[in-house]
């Protein structure tokens, strides 16, 4: 009876961030066809923040969608990061934003947060970060949710995950 070993090491590069950033710009993008927003410089704006945050580790959330009456609404999409624990799973492909939902008096939104690697950092160290970014960021409540979070898709690259939850109606 043979036994093997076989050892693998994922390191995460600016290459995996941008392909886990570009399958967000295209669902923005989808959404963009179908409701009228984000522009195309805001897609590319978040397409940006999405890669630095993600090659930095400090991503904990992003959502992006319409807000009414402060709370999020169809279509939103919410990413969360994570890692694989050293394993590269199948990445989903981008898509899948339903169409014709009522976006009528509805505002595009987006809303982060900063995963527990950022909250280790100094003041400073964020603050330096944060002014690296291609946008900064005012500090606001987070929208709550009218109808409740789907998971729908994930998006992998080198031992690390965007997990996609989708908002739908009650």
């Amino acid at each position: 009876m043979n036994s093997y070993t076989i050892s693998q090491t994922n390191t995460f590069t600016v290459t995996h961030a941008r392909h886990m950033a570009a399958k967000v710009a295209a669902d923005l993008k989808r959404m963009q066809r179908l409701y009228g927003q984000p522009s195309d410089a805001d897609i590319t704006t978040y397409e940006t923040e999405v890669v630095e945050l993600l090659k930095a580790g400090y991503l904990g959330t992003v959502t992006y969608g319409y807000k009414r009456d402060g709370q999020w609404i169809e279509p939103t999409l919410r990413y969360s990061a994570k890692d694989l624990a050293g394993a590269d799973g199948y990445g989903d492909d981008p898509g899948k934003v339903r169409p014709g939902k009522n976006v009528a008096d509805a505002t595009f939104y987006s809303y982060l947060t900063y995963s527990a690697t950022w909250s280790s950092l100094s003041s400073a160290q964020q603050d330096t970060f944060k002014k690296s970014l291609p946008f900064q960021r005012g500090g606001a409540p987070e929208p709550t949710i009218n109808g409740i979070l789907v998971p729908d898709l994930t998006y992998t690259a080198g031992g690390k995950a965007l997990d996609r939850s989708s908002v739908r109606s009650y």
